[in-house]
């Protein structure tokens, strides 16, 4: 009986040994692989090359990611767990404000120069208001001259006619490329993003830069 007993714990032992070898050389294979993430098909596949049977392909794949040798999300394997640990460490160290975080000044530092863009994009729109108007104006008077002193109505009624039908046009036009509202706000808003897009190129501001910090320490985005 006692030796009926032993040849079981031998045989236990002999599988347990084996597992041990199987798992080993499943990790060895893992680590020559210069990728840091597979699809989960391969990871099941390198474990089947070793394994028997598809139960201790299962079993493998299980034990090794219950241990940390490999992480399994979904369809993706990933075979450097302290490298994903070091990017979720950063990540959420990044988007984690503290009182004494540096990147505040980083941020207002930014802020001062989008404050500095916003301004002379305000100032280059509202001057090209002003030609517009003083164009409306011109207009406006030499139709006058020309209805009361130079032609007659007769002859004005259809150049005034297609000079609004233009304006119309042109309004219809700014709509379709812009998606804004023909309006005098929604022609300022549409120059506005034109100009500030171009200033920040001029000034090299990093506007990504600018909405991750916001995003951080204001939740909000430009």
């Amino acid at each position: 009986m006692e030796e009926s007993d032993d040849f079981v714990v031998k045989i236990k032992d002999a599988k347990k040994m084996l597992r041990f070898v199987q798992l080993e050389k499943v990790k060895q294979r893992l680590r020559n692989i210069p990728a840091n993430a597979i699809s989960y098909v391969e990871f099941v596949r390198i474990c089947g090359d070793v394994c028997e049977s598809k139960e201790h392909v299962l079993e493998f794949s299980k034990a090794l990611d219950d241990s940390g040798v490999v992480i399994v999300l979904g369809s993706v394997v990933f075979l450097r767990p302290n490298q994903v640990a070091k990017s979720m460490e950063k990540l959420i160290s990044q988007s984690i404000a503290t009182p004494n975080d540096p990147r505040r000044k980083e941020l207002a530092q930014l802020e001062k120069q989008k404050s500095t863009i916003d301004q002379k994009a305000q100032s280059l729109v509202q001057r090209e208001l002003y030609f517009g108007l003083g164009f409306l104006v011109l207009q406006t008077l030499g139709f006058m001259r020309l209805t009361f002193w130079e032609l007659s109505w007769d002859v004005m009624e259809p150049i005034c006619f297609f000079v609004t039908s233009a304006h119309f046009a042109f309004a219809y036009a700014f709509f379709l490329r812009t998606s804004n509202e023909p309006s005098f706000n929604g022609y300022f808003q549409s120059r506005f993003k034109v100009r500030q897009k171009k200033l920040m190129h001029i000034y090299n501001f990093d506007l990504e830069r600018y909405n991750q910090l916001c995003e951080v320490f204001y939740c909000k985005h430009a």
